[in-house]
């Protein structure tokens, strides 16, 4: 996360849900409570793609086992994860022809769901015919190029609902690549 995210959490107050609450988003998920799409699964580990990507491939790993915080991982989770990031972060890179990828683990500071999971966000595609993200189609009228921290708060706020058709295509061909 870049810092103008994380500044955006200074002083909010502690999830309840930190206190070990299994029924969490991601249990729900991984007990098949709530839909997900899910693009990798194994005995310690799922991947699904997330519900307001920042980009097209957003994807989400995360243990099956509920825990908050990524320096609380036993050892055999902390590999599991590991290995399932690696393996889904390569199939992502395939399936979207994008080997630029943004790698990320927040523990509670900037982490919105308290149980562990990695982002894998594909990186924008700079002088791309077609934005990476539809919503920023927007031309500024500026004579200078945006900086980086006014690209990044862009693409946070830019933040739409994923797709159901476009999402479960997305899946098969990552799926594909595992």
């Amino acid at each position: 996360m870049t810092s103008f995210m994380i500044n955006a959490h200074v002083g909010r107050k502690l999830h309840h849900q930190w206190k070990d609450d299994p029924r969490c988003t991601f249990c729900r998920i991984i007990a098949d409570e709530l839909p997900a799409t899910r693009v990798y699964e194994d005995e310690e580990v799922i991947a699904i793609l997330d519900i307001l990507p920042l980009r097209a491939g957003h994807t989400l790993v995360i243990p099956k086992t509920h825990i908050s915080r990524v320096s609380d991982l036993p050892p055999e989770v902390a590999a599991a994860m590991g290995k399932a990031v690696s393996k889904v972060a390569r199939a992502l890179s395939e399936a979207t022809e994008n080997t630029g990828l943004n790698v990320v683990c927040n523990q509670e500071y900037a982490q919105a769901v308290p149980h562990v999971h990695y982002h894998i966000i594909p990186a924008p595609i700079l002088g791309a015919s077609t934005p990476s993200n539809p919503k920023q189609t927007t031309v500024s009228s500026r004579n200078t190029p945006m900086t980086r921290r006014e690209l990044h708060q862009r693409e946070f706020e830019a933040r739409d609902e994923l797709d159901e058709e476009e999402g479960s295509a997305l899946a098969v061909k990552i799926r594909a690549r595992l």
